[in-house]
C-alpha cells in the first residue's frame, strides 16, 4: 500500500504540518502511530489503527440487519428475490473483486452503505458539530440550504450518487474508497464527533480529498474538485484539508491488516444486505491465471515454510535411542 511520505508532501498544506511527521517511514506492516502520546486514544480500540478492532460501520449496522430479520421471520417473507449462484463439481462461480482489486462500482455502493448507517445510528444524544463541517456555514452550492438540513437523514441511493460522482470525475481508484471510509472513521474517533445530516457531506469530501492523495501516485488537486464542484472554493478545499488533517493529528497512516479488515468487513456488510458482489462461472483462461499466480507465491515463500537446521544442539537435551530386548514367547 502507498502510504509513503512522497504521496504525502503533495498535500497542499503541508506547512501546517510538523517537520516531524513527515520524516517517518510510513511501511505497509507498520502498526503504531504517527502522533507522540497516542497512548491517549487507546489505540486498541481504534478500528482505524488496530486490525483487531472491530469496525464502528458493522456494528453499527447489526441492529437493523437484526431487526429486518426479524421482521422477514415474523411476516413470513422470503430474504429476497436475488438469484443466488452456488458452485457445483462442474462450475466455480466466483466475483472480479480481491482485497489488493476490489470491484469499483460495488466497493463505492458498500462504502456508501457504511456512511448510511454511521449516520442513521448515531448517537442519538449528539455530539459536538465542527463548523468547518457545517453545509449550512459552509455550502457545496449556490442553492440554498433548506432550513430542516439537519433533520432527515439521507438515503443510501443519496450518499451512493455523491460518492460516485466524486469517484468518477476525479478517477479515484476502489482502493481509495477502502481509504477514504478508514479516514472517516478514524476522524469519527479522533475528534469524538459524529457524521449526522449536517455535516455528512464536507466529512466524506474531506476524507476522499485526503485518501486521493495519500494513495493516488497521481493525485487530484484541490483546484481539480473545484471544477467538479463548480461553487467550492480553493481556499474553502484548503481549509477542509487542513482542519481534517490536524484531527486525525496528521495521522494518515493505513497499515495493511487495517486495510485488508475493513475490505472483509465491507463483504460482511453487501453480504447481510443483500448486495452481492456479481458472479461469474470461473473460466479456463482464469483458471490457468489463477494457478500461475498460486505457483508464484509458492516457488516465492517455500523457503519460509522449509524447517531451519539448527547447527548445534545442547548436550542437556540430547536423547539417544534405546534399544529394549524382544521378549519372544
Amino acid at each position: 500500500m502507498d502510504a509513503s511520505c512522497e504521496g504525502a508532501t503533495r498535500c497542499c498544506v503541508l506547512h501546517h504540518c510538523p517537520s516531524w511527521a513527515w520524516q517517518l517511514p510510513l511501511s505497509q506492516d507498520m502498526e503504531t502511530s504517527l502522533v507522540p502520546g497516542d497512548e491517549d486514544l487507546n489505540m486498541e480500540f481504534n478500528p482505524s489503527d488496530h486490525p483487531r478492532a472491530s469496525t464502528i460501520f458493522l456494528s453499527k449496522s447489526q441492529t437493523d440487519v437484526r431487526e429486518k430479520r426479524k421482521s422477514l421471520f415474523i411476516n413470513h417473507h422470503p430474504p429476497g428475490q436475488i438469484a443466488r449462484k452456488y458452485s457445483s463439481c462442474s462450475t466455480i462461480f466466483l466475483d472480479d473483486s480481491t482485497v489488493s482489486q476490489p470491484n469499483l462500482k460495488y466497493t463505492i455502493k458498500c462504502v456508501a452503505l457504511a456512511i448510511y448507517y454511521h449516520i442513521k445510528n448515531r448517537d442519538p444524544d449528539g455530539r459536538m458539530l465542527l463548523d468547518i463541517f457545517d453545509e449550512n456555514l459552509h455550502p457545496l452550492s449556490k442553492s440554498e440550504v433548506p432550513p430542516d438540513y439537519d433533520k432527515h437523514n439521507p438515503e443510501q441511493k443519496q450518499i451512493y450518487r455523491f460518492v460516485r460522482t466524486l469517484f468518477s470525475a476525479a478517477q479515484l481508484t476502489a482502493e481509495c474508497a477502502i481509504v477514504t471510509l478508514v479516514y472517516l472513521e478514524r476522524l469519527l474517533t479522533y475528534a469524538e464527533i459524529d457524521i449526522c445530516p449536517a455535516n455528512w457531506k464536507r466529512i466524506v469530501l474531506g476524507a476522499i480529498l485526503l485518501a486521493s492523495k495519500v494513495w493516488d501516485d497521481q493525485a487530484v488537486w484541490n483546484v481539480d474538485y473545484c471544477q467538479i464542484l463548480k461553487d467550492i472554493t480553493v481556499e474553502d478545499m484548503n481549509e477542509l484539508e487542513r482542519q481534517f488533517l490536524e484531527l486525525l493529528q496528521f495521522n494518515i497512516n493505513v497499515p495493511s491488516s487495517v486495510y485488508a479488515k475493513y475490505y472483509f468487513d465491507l463483504r460482511s456488510l453487501a453480504e447481510a444486505n443483500n448486495l452481492s458482489f456479481p458472479l461469474e462461472p470461473l473460466s479456463r483462461e482464469r483458471a490457468h491465471k489463477l494457478e500461475a499466480i498460486s505457483r508464484l507465491c509458492e516457488d516465492k515463500y517455500k523457503d519460509l515454510r522449509r524447517p531451519t537446521r539448527k547447527r548445534s544442539a545442547s548436550a542437556d537435551n540430547l536423547t539417544l535411542p534405546r534399544w529394549s530386548p524382544a521378549i519372544i514367547s
